[in-house]
């Protein structure tokens, strides 16, 4: 798949059967409401693409985010929710036989996962498990990551949810799991597996539990989401209503690139026209040019605002990198929807 942009003159609610939907930062910030983002799911849902949350989180049960999500006038059963959590039981799975013992350190939601899917779930080193699944939960405490490490430097097979190294709240920024697993890590040198984005495993899970034919990834954090969907070879559409700004999409290294770019879930519902090379070395998309000259990115003289300028700008910055060019990073302007 092109490390460009790609276009599509049908709206993408159109073109797609299933969207695998992030949360936090695309449905709801924190335990509020995102612009347009309830209006949109639902006239996608009426054009005929199912919804399929996918989320980072280890913690929660899918019916407590589908209950939030509903709060939130996003209808949602649980069966449309798919957490780190589900994922990292999967991923035991694949090594462990049914009713081995697995040392949870983490939430209810993994405790829940792990033992749905078979295992013993235990609370301390001197158990003797076979792993250590470790999943994000703000009550986790030192003694918690103490028996991880204890059970880890032990010969445990190490598994995390998720290496988020922070995560969103209403007050802003906090350690994530892989702050978390970084202190385990610390303490064992020994680097665990993952089960969460920018693993695709959670995207192939839930294509395979679909039997989807067109998945589309929507998120808005360019280094798990979208380095998620290029993992997997899914297309991948950033919002920019979260963690990764445009200007951070423009910087982009190829595995981490979006193939489509909006302002926010509205993009659904709109076609997407595809960024072209004319003259001169300027891109150009719906009307909105861009190029690279020295190194430098030169916009056109309407300044930096607006999704085509985004996109323009995107080309022009991948393929200068792309062709062996080094892009002024520091020249690389703030940009705006």
């Amino acid at each position: 798949m092109s490390t460009l942009l790609l276009g599509s003159e049908r709206p993408l609610a159109e073109e797609h059967d299933l969207a695998l939907v992030d949360l936090d930062g695309v449905a709801y910030q924190g335990h509020l409401p995102i612009a347009h983002a309830a209006t949109s799911l639902e006239r996608a849902r009426k054009r005929g693409l199912r919804l399929l949350f996918v989320t980072n989180n280890a913690s929660r049960e899918p019916e407590d985010v589908a209950g939030q999500l509903t709060g939130l006038d996003i209808p949602t059963d649980p069966d449309e929710v798919m957490t780190a959590a589900q994922a990292c039981a999967n991923l035991l799975g694949a090594r462990l036989a049914p009713g081995a013992r697995v040392l949870v350190v983490g939430g209810k939601g993994l405790v829940t996962a792990v033992t749905q899917a078979g295992f013993e779930v235990v609370t301390s080193a001197d158990d003797a498990p076979e792993a250590v699944a470790q999943g994000f939960s703000p009550e986790l405490g030192w003694s918690d990551l103490a028996e991880a490490a204890y059970a880890v430097a032990g010969g445990a097979w190490y598994v995390a949810s998720n290496r988020d190294m922070s995560l969103p709240t209403a007050r802003g920024f906090a350690p994530g799991n892989g702050a978390l697993v970084a202190a385990v890590v610390a303490a064992t040198g020994v680097e665990p597996e993952s089960a969460g984005k920018p693993s695709p495993t959670m995207y192939r899970m839930a294509v395979d539990r679909s039997g989807a034919r067109s998945p589309l990834v929507i998120g808005d954090r360019l280094d798990t989401d979208l380095a998620g969907a290029r993992a997997g070879g899914y297309p991948g559409l950033h919002v920019l209503t979260g963690v990764s700004s445009a200007r951070d999409a423009v910087l982009a290294e190829p595995e981490l690139r979006p193939h489509y770019i909006g302002a926010d879930l509205r993009a659904l519902l709109e076609p997407h026209p595809a960024p072209s090379a004319v003259a001169d070395g300027w891109w150009t998309c719906a009307g909105r040019s861009a190029r690279v000259v020295d190194g430098v990115l030169e916009l056109d003289g309407q300044g930096p605002s607006g999704i085509d300028v985004v996109r323009a700008a995107c080309a022009a910055a991948w393929s200068a990198v792309d062709a062996g060019g080094v892009l002024d990073r520091e020249g690389v302007p703030e940009l705006t929807a």
